[in-house]
């Protein structure tokens, strides 16, 4: 599992990323699981993800940030990995960010798929 903390902040807003693999539901279960054991990510407030996965397709959640599975799961399709899950969390910060929060979502998720084309 690969942790980015505290890509960017905004507003008082934070983010994170997280990347790893995964081939099955239950493996992306286990990996936000895991995440959340991190008492930092266990008191954020979204983690929005997707998957893509090889037998399975894709897979997203926005966990309550509207919109923001389908733009990590974009990315991840665009970059054509196979098993593999971007996680982007956010601790809010009491400001509504707009469409600005967008743009900070594709900022996580190219630290992450960076992050993991390094490894």
């Amino acid at each position: 599992m690969i942790v980015l903390e505290d890509i960017l902040r905004d507003r008082g807003s934070r983010y994170a990323a997280a990347a790893g693999v995964v081939t099955t539901k239950a493996e992306i279960e286990g990996f936000l699981a895991t995440l959340r054991t991190r008492r930092k990510f266990d008191k954020a407030t979204h983690h929005s993800w997707a998957a893509v996965l090889a037998d399975g397709g894709p897979l997203k959640n926005d966990d309550g940030e509207s919109g923001a599975g389908a733009v990590i799961l974009k990315m991840l399709e665009r970059e054509g990995v196979a098993d593999r899950i971007v996680v982007v969390t956010r601790w809010y910060g009491g400001v509504n960010l707009g469409g600005d929060r967008f743009a900070h979502i594709v900022t996580c998720t190219r630290a992450a798929l960076a992050a993991m084309r390094g490894q």
